[in-house]
């Protein structure tokens, strides 16, 4: 069985991580959605609010796709979260030239800690490239419409948590 790991902190999911689920689904027989607990980071949502809305949405994924979509909280290293799953392939979404210099020093990184573990990058559809979970948020903070990012489960929790509706 082929098990891909998709690590990020998804605070909130948006429809660029959803396209590169989507996407990743089909390379794997297993895709785990490794959910970063970045304490430095200051998440919106919590832990469990952010698992929640990534299960509700990769529901519906996994039922489309066949794949078997699982969630995994996690707050090591991620080549060992790769480990702790059976991942022999981390999945990681590429916007810009910005987001491929970082990952090519973690790529790296990971491959001295773990040679056995191949890193994979998915490029976000057109329409999703400027997507980003921190714009996001700075977009609905200002009262700014989230509604093409986002889906409208993910919009609504955004509008609670910002004391918009």
């Amino acid at each position: 069985m082929r098990i891909g790991l998709y690590p990020g902190t998804f605070d909130p999911i948006t429809l660029g991580h959803i396209d590169i689920i989507r996407r990743a689904s089909a390379l794997v027989d297993k895709l785990v959605i490794g959910v970063a607990i970045n304490r430095d980071k200051g998440p919106l949502f919590s832990l469990e609010e952010r698992v929640a809305m990534i299960e509700a949405e990769c529901a519906k994924l996994s039922e489309q796709t066949g794949t078997e979509i699982v969630v995994h909280p996690f707050e090591n290293l991620l080549i060992d979260c790769a480990n702790d799953v059976g991942a022999q392939i981390i999945v990681r979404g590429l916007r810009a030239v910005a987001d491929f210099e970082y990952e090519y020093q973690m790529v790296g990184m990971n491959r001295v800690l773990d040679s056995s573990v191949e890193t994979v990058f998915l490029m976000a559809e057109a329409r999703h490239q400027a997507i980003a979970s921190k714009l996001v948020k700075e977009i609905a903070r200002l009262d700014g419409d989230v509604s093409k990012f986002v889906t409208p489960l993910v919009f609504d929790e955004l509008r609670k948590r910002l004391g918009k509706i």
